[in-house]
Formats: structure tokens, C-alpha cells, sequence
């Protein structure tokens, strides 16, 4: 595969293009997709799987087909099954907004039900914007890479108005990244005009498609442009049909409940953990952990990176015995090395995601004022002084240089049923989304995974009730006759200490 042009040339280029764009333009023909080999990010499935790269060309905006032009990067790994066997293709978005899809083709795929591996070619790409998909850089994002970085929580007016201050940073540096010609087109909506072109680049009548987490959201957008061509449909993890914003106060309040919750099983295994012997001894020994890092970082590392280390930890359960050694060894030792990420922050896939995810969000509708983004910051510390809003991405939408008229499209009733899944107490995509969203697409069914607490479900949570059901929906096409409920496994039992040194 050949390398892109660097993303701020690239989008430069489409800037200056975009000047000449006419008031309208001619349809251009379906575009070729020529396969060959895949870029080092995407890794080597177990013979006799293969998976193989090509790009596809697109317009920048699809209202104006034979102006500027992008190419998205699309992997493929083909069925394994027979002839007879095969349903077609099936997209798979891992979410975001901002997450790389070219390798999902093969990493999702090692997951599915061998049923499901014998039917479709599973169909990877990176969204436009996204990794080999014309990336998008926002330079130093108001700060947001500083390490350490400003504490996220502000909790004085004086700390609102600085974040403030970074907010309008960060709007200004993607504008100035890149290129207020291009942020409109950055969107979900031309990402689902892109899925439709990959569709007919490859042939296919109908495009199939499991999205997880901001996955759902693009297929729901997709459903609503094109429910003529909607196949099989699962939406996994769902986010509601809502503002980006309204979504992500949502959440922070999900993450409280989530914390809460963690905060309660630390508690009943005290003699693992050290942390204290109920929930409110655990929560003040995380207390003093924050407080602490604020006062005094350690390598870099403060009150913001240890959000995002919570943030990243609630989101499934089987990060909880990390969170909760990571806390231990800071008040044991003052260490933060089971606090710290084995990836860093600042590197170019993390610049590129967290670009691409404000972009997007900002690009799929109209965005709060900063007085409603400081009356939530003030209404969520009224629920619980110190929140975890990592998670508030659209904030920055308050400052940005393009104002989307309309909030994206979703579902709607051309679009044939579909099946969605969610856990039931998942803090990162709250369950009421799901119920939201299946209220855009009748006929649709909702499965869920009750006494669950993680984000991510079919495939990935190992429930053979989950994963039978929406097997057999993808393969045999027909949605269960009702909701289907599966049992959970509960809170997870803490893994064993390691060893000490």
C-alpha cells in the first residue's frame, strides 16, 4: 500500500481545491478498489485466512462529486466458508470517533463465530480523517498533550474560565490543523456516503455491517441515508440519537455510577486491595491518590492522566484489579507505574484519534454554548465533587469555527429491522441509548447482557447467549421474534497479585 501524503499537506491541498469547487457537478462513476498488501498496522491473520489493502477514491463532499477528492483505506479478509455459505461483505467500525479501522478487519474477525467467519468477508477501513484515510492533525489541541496536563475537573470560576480558555485553544488549533474549508466534511454523514462507496466498489447489493460503540452511531447514519441497502445490521454498544455533548454529559454521570461501583467491590475484597473495607474508605483513599498527583505529579504524570486512567479502566472489568493496584502502589510507594498507560498519550495514533474524535463530533452537529458547558461541569460536581469528565470531547464544540445547521440523520422506517446489544450497566454507551436509538428503527430487537458492567458485548464479553443470537441473525438473516435477555457474569473475581520483587 502506498504511503498518503502527510495530513497537513493533504488537507491543505483540498483547502486550495476547494476554493473552485462548482455549484454543482455531474455524478462520477463508481470507483475501482484494487487489492494488494496492507500497511504494518494491520497484523497477519493464521493461515489459511489472508488479508489484503487497497484505496478507494472518494469526493471530499459528496454534494459536489468531481471537486477535491481523498482515498480510504479498506482492508478485506475473504470468507472461509463455501461458496453456498457466503452472505456478502460485512463492515466492522470498532468506534471513536477517531478509531482505526483497517486492522479491525482482521482483530474483530479472530473473535466472531466460526459461522460467521465461513459467511462474509469482513471489511475494515479507516473513516476519513483516520489513520491512512487522509489523517487529521490539530497541532498542540489547546494543550491537551502537555504532561502533566491541566486538571481536567475545574473547580473554582477562575479554573472554568482557563478551561475554558483551553477549549477555545483546541477548537482553534484543529481550524488552524485542519483547515476550516475541510472540518464540515469530516463528518459521519460523508463517512456513510464513504461506506456506500466501498459497498459499490466491491459489487455488492447490500452492505452488512457490526459497529461497536461510535460503530453504531455510523451505522445508524448510514440506515437513514441508505436503508435500501442496509443487510444485516448489529450495533453493538450503542450511542443514543442525541447531541455528541448531550451524550457525553450522559456518560460522565454513567461513569459516577461506574466509579461508585468499583468503589464497592474494592471494598468487599479489602484483604486483596488495601483500600479500605467499604466504599467510602476506598473512595478516600482514591481521593488522597488524586490529590496528591494534583499537588505533586510524578514524571509527568497528574490529576489529568489519572482521569484518563480511570476513564479507561471503568470501561471493562477486567481493567478494575489494575486500577485498584495502581492505587495501592501510589500509597504504598508513590509510585504510578500500575497508573500509566503502556502507550503514550502523545503519540501520533493517540494525536490522530483524539483530532479526528473532536472533529467528528463537531462536524455531526450543532454544539452547546460555553455557559451551558460550565452550568453541566457545575451541575455534575453537585452529584459528585470530584467526576471523571475525560470523556467530555464535544465541550470544545462551544468554540468551533464550522456550525453545523442540523444534528445528523439516524434510522428511520425505510431502514429494514436490526439488532442491537448492549450490557446493562455499561458507563461508557448507558443501555438508554440502545432503547433510544431502537425507537428510530422498527422492528428492530434489543439484546442485552444483564448483571454486566463493560462496554463491548458481542464477541468480546465470551457470553455464549450473546454471541448465538447475533450469529444467527447475521447469518440466517431473521431478527429474534422478541428482546433477547442473557444472563451476566456479575462483578469479576480480582486477579491474583503479582508477585512482589
Amino acid at each position: 500500500m502506498t504511503a498518503l501524503p502527510r495530513p497537513t499537506a493533504l488537507l491543505c491541498a483540498l483547502v486550495a481545491a476547494a476554493a473552485l469547487l462548482p455549484t454543482a457537478a455531474p455524478a462520477r462513476a463508481t470507483a475501482s478498489l484494487t487489492f494488494g498488501p496492507c500497511p504494518e498496522s494491520v497484523p497477519t491473520p493464521p493461515a489459511p485466512d489472508r488479508v489484503e489493502c487497497g484505496r478507494l477514491t472518494v469526493p471530499l463532499d459528496r454534494k459536489h462529486p468531481s471537486g477535491p477528492s481523498i482515498e480510504i483505506a479498506v482492508s478485506r479478509v475473504p470468507a472461509s466458508g463455501t461458496p453456498a455459505e457466503r452472505r456478502g461483505i460485512l463492515l466492522v467500525n470498532p468506534g471513536g470517533p477517531g478509531g482505526s479501522g483497517l486492522p479491525y478487519a482482521v482483530t474483530k474477525r479472530a473473535k466472531l463465530p466460526a459461522n460467521v467467519r465461513r459467511s462474509y468477508d469482513v471489511i475494515g477501513f479507516d473513516p476519513r480523517g483516520v489513520g491512512h484515510s487522509a489523517p487529521a492533525g490539530c497541532g498542540a489541541m489547546g494543550g491537551l498533550f502537555a504532561a502533566p496536563g491541566a486538571d481536567p475537573a475545574p473547580a473554582t470560576p477562575q479554573a472554568e474560565r482557563s478551561y475554558l480558555t483551553s477549549l477555545r485553544h483546541l477548537a482553534d488549533d484543529c481550524a488552524a490543523g485542519a483547515g476550516t474549508r475541510v472540518l464540515p466534511y469530516l463528518s459521519t454523514e460523508q463517512t456513510a456516503y464513504d461506506m456506500d462507496a466501498v459497498r459499490a466498489a466491491l459489487g455488492e447489493p447490500r452492505t452488512s455491517f457490526l459497529g461497536v460503540s461510535y460503530g453504531t452511531y455510523l451505522g445508524a447514519a448510514y440506515a437513514a441515508r441508505f436503508p435500501h441497502r442496509v443487510g444485516r445490521m448489529v450495533l453493538d454498544s450503542v450511542v443514543g440519537p442525541w447531541d455528541w455533548y448531550v451524550f457525553d454529559v450522559m456518560q460522565s454521570r454513567a461513569m459516577l455510577r461506574a466509579r461508585d461501583t468499583f468503589f464497592g467491590w474494592t471494598a468487599a475484597h479489602a484483604e486483596r486491595f488495601g483500600l479500605g473495607g467499604d466504599a467510602g474508605a476506598v473512595r478516600r483513599s482514591y481521593l488522597r491518590v488524586r490529590q496528591g498527583l494534583a499537588a505533586r505529579p510524578v514524571g509527568g504524570f497528574g490529576p489529568a492522566e489519572f482521569d484518563r486512567s480511570v476513564y479507561r479502566a471503568l470501561g471493562r472489568t477486567e481493567r478494575w484489579t489494575g486500577l485498584a493496584d495502581g492505587l495501592r502502589g501510589y500509597l504504598t510507594d508513590g509510585s504510578v507505574a500500575g497508573l500509566r498507560p503502556a502507550s503514550a498519550f502523545d503519540s501520533p495514533e493517540s494525536r490522530n484519534y483524539e483530532a479526528a474524535n473532536r472533529i467528528v463530533k463537531c462536524a455531526d452537529g450543532p454544539g452547546p454554548t460555553p455557559r451551558e458547558v460550565v452550568a453541566d461541569v457545575r451541575r455534575i460536581r453537585r452529584a459528585d465533587p470530584q467526576p471523571v469528565l475525560t470523556g467530555m470531547e464535544a465541550s470544545t464544540c462551544a468554540y468551533w469555527h464550522h456550525r453545523p445547521e442540523r444534528r445528523t440523520r439516524l434510522g428511520g422506517p425505510a431502514a429494514p429491522p436490526v439488532l442491537l446489544v448492549a450490557s446493562a450497566h455499561d458507563p461508557v454507551t448507558p443501555i438508554e441509548g440502545a432503547r433510544q436509538l431502537r425507537e428510530l428503527l422498527p422492528g428492530s430487537r434489543l439484546v442485552t447482557l444483564d448483571d454486566d458492567y463493560s462496554h463491548g458485548v458481542f464477541a468480546s464479553r465470551g457470553n455464549a447467549c450473546v454471541d448465538g443470537a447475533v450469529a444467527g441473525y447475521l447469518v440466517d438473516g431473521e431478527v429474534p421474534a422478541a428482546d433477547v435477555r442473557c444472563a451476566g457474569p456479575g462483578l469479576p473475581v480480582p486477579a491474583a497479585a503479582a508477585p512482589s520483587t
